[in-house]
């Protein structure tokens, strides 16, 4: 067989809007996960959509949890043509631990299991610290860090203590050197990171993992459009990534898949960063990133 350069750091087939794939190639086993069932925050659209996907391409069920019920019963829909796989789409706020119950219970009652929980809801957008209001600062950590406690919490004691499962957080490496007009962000992704470590300690015992992914710069997602994706590839900032690119979203939801099948099956308590190398080198220049905010690339909420 021919040998092919650079193979093993081609991206796979993506495509940018929340719509399943074209064409699909099985790197994994495509009954990897058959017979369980994932719960997905955020699940409607970018990296969530993706995730679910790609898990449903290998015999799992899902259940996508997002605030806006529209948004997920049409992800649903596609989801369910494109695989084949069974998709329950919820409306629930990681805020709310009472919310949170009610669509777990709903999905125990649909599924009878749940094995796999994603923690993928979040909120972000670029702003300095100067600029950042006390209540913009608490919103996201209230999506990011207590929504991941809270759906943690629920899943362990509806589910997870007696029959054990899987966690993985979605979280970032934004903490890792104090990235430029992200102190909200990031310190939230790293009390996940924290978080993360803590509860695999904790729960291991009761045969549960729990690892973080952390992203770098994913095409095709909402985050990218506001934190200055486009922004950043017209100015060949990428060419500083020793990949030299972008991710995409399915290149996260492999590493996803990864995390939450038996092939990790002694990994727990640690944070898979996957974003070709762009922690490491990428800059950090707060003046450039304060004009992407002013320009109006992104807006708190």
């Amino acid at each position: 067989m021919a040998e092919v350069a650079g193979a093993a750091c081609a991206p796979p087939p993506d495509v940018d809007s929340d719509d399943c794939l074209r064409d699909y190639r099985h790197l994994f086993s495509p009954d990897i996960l058959a017979g369980q069932v994932a719960f997905i925050t955020g699940g409607g659209s970018g990296i969530g959509f993706r995730i679910a996907e790609i898990f449903m391409r290998h015999g799992c069920r899902t259940v996508i949890a997002s605030r806006n019920l529209q948004r997920v019963s049409e992800a649903s829909k596609k989801l369910v043509a494109a695989t084949g796989q069974q998709c329950l789409p919820l409306c629930t706020d990681v805020r709310q631990p009472q919310a949170l119950a009610a669509a777990v219970e709903e999905a125990l009652r649909q599924f009878q299991r749940i094995d796999i929980l994603v923690n993928n809801a979040a909120g972000n957008f670029l702003c300095p610290a100067s600029a950042l209001s006390f209540n913009a600062f608490r919103t996201v950590l209230d999506i990011d860090t207590m929504g991941t406690f809270n759906a943690s919490k629920v899943l362990f004691e509806k589910y997870f203590r007696d029959h054990g499962g899987v966690i993985v957080n979605i979280t970032a490496t934004l903490s890792y050197r104090g990235q430029a007009l992200q102190v909200h962000a990031g310190a939230a992704k790293a009390a996940i990171d924290a978080m993360t470590r803590h509860l695999a300690v904790e729960w291991g015992p009761s045969k549960i993992r729990v690892n973080s992914l952390a992203p770098g710069p994913v095409a095709g997602t909402e985050g990218y459009r506001r934190l200055g994706g486009k922004w950043a590839e017209q100015g060949s900032l990428f060419d500083g990534i020793p990949l030299q690119r972008a991710g995409t979203k399915t290149e996260i939801a492999h590493s996803a898949l990864y995390l939450a099948s038996p092939l990790s099956s002694y990994v727990t308590g640690t944070t898979l960063v996957v974003d070709g190398g762009s922690w490491l080198t990428s800059a950090n220049s707060f003046p450039a990133l304060l004009d992407v905010w002013a320009a109006g690339a992104s807006t708190a909420p």
